[in-house]
């Protein structure tokens, strides 16, 4: 029995030797190490995206940017990365306020479609997208307010003529472009549209009031030039039906006059041939407007219109 136990102690201090201990440590320590080192590794690598520039930094200071899409790796504990976006982003503008040229207050509301060119020269004077944004945003609105500012209300809010605002879009994109490059903020202007034109609050009821006076005054400006033409062609409607009847009446006496000369020459041929004839019918021709039904005549016996009237005739 005693044995026994004596082989039993034996075998627990060869299993737990110090010489064990310390390889046991040693192997942990490495595992260790090469699971930190795995870890970290991992963690300094970073996948670049389709539309996405990849910023890599060191002490605050840009020292590359990663374009191409793919894997990459970055400095442990001494590097940072960040991501700025390649697409073409949209951005709203907020309403301003902008005198027209006649004198009329007008709240535009734009959007404008950008995008990143050169990331490094952006975040050299930019810092941030946002701030890109912000300083793109003052430009545009300082464009707008000097173009729209040639422009009268009603060339502005006219949604039939789209002409003009294309024309005003375009100069605008240009001219903000234009200022970005000078200044080199890497980023540039794809399109810039007007979303909404309204009129301030506080005025807004003055202008409709007074848009409808114009409305009434221009109205009445048509009213007036429309009487005035509807007169002038009654003018000369009367003037050609005078001159059309002047005309057929100075016809019809010329025929009355040809009629009667030729009445006249058949009467004298008629009295020539039978003047007894003749006498008689003229006779008979004063009855039908000397005599009626309430005439009265006192007439001698022996004369003609007696005799005939008596029945008497040779």
């Amino acid at each position: 029995m005693t044995d026994d136990n004596n082989n039993v102690f034996e075998m627990k201090e060869r299993r737990f030797s110090p010489d064990s201990t310390r390889r046991w440590i040693r192997s942990g320590i490495v595992m260790a190490v090469l699971l930190l080192l795995v870890i970290i590794g991992i963690m300094n690598v970073f996948i670049v995206k389709q539309d996405e520039y990849k910023v890599i930094s060191q002490f605050g200071e840009v020292v590359r940017i990663a374009e191409e899409p793919g894997l990459n790796a970055k400095i442990p504990f001494i590097q940072q990365v960040s991501s700025i976006p390649k697409y073409q982003m949209n951005y709203d503008i907020n309403s301003a306020e902008i005198n027209t040229l006649d004198k009329k207050r007008v709240l535009v509301d734009n959007y404008v479609v950008w995008s990143v060119d050169d990331p490094q020269a952006m975040i050299a004077n930019a810092r941030t997208v946002e701030n890109a944004e912000s300083i793109m945003a003052n430009f545009i609105n300082s464009v707008i307010r000097s173009q729209l500012g040639q422009m009268n209300f009603e060339q502005i809010i006219n949604e039939e003529d789209q002409s003009t605002r294309g024309d005003v879009n375009e100069m605008v994109g240009e001219r903000v472009n234009e200022l970005l490059a000078a200044d080199n903020y890497g980023i540039s202007v794809t399109d810039v549209r007007m979303k909404r034109t309204d009129l301030p609050e506080d005025n807004e009821e003055a202008v409709y009031q007074r848009m409808i006076s114009e409305r009434e005054s221009t109205a009445q400006e048509y009213l007036s030039e429309g009487d005035a033409e509807a007169n002038r062609i009654r003018a000369n409607t009367d003037r050609e039906v005078q001159e059309l009847i002047s005309s057929a009446e100075a016809d019809a006496q010329e025929i009355i006059g040809e009629g009667e000369a030729e009445a006249a020459a058949v009467y004298s041929e008629a009295f020539s041939r039978d003047p007894e004839f003749y006498e008689l019918y003229k006779t008979l021709e004063t009855y039908e407007t000397t005599v009626d039904e309430e005439t009265v005549i006192v007439l001698p016996s022996d004369s003609p219109y007696a005799r005939i009237l008596m029945g008497y005739v040779e």
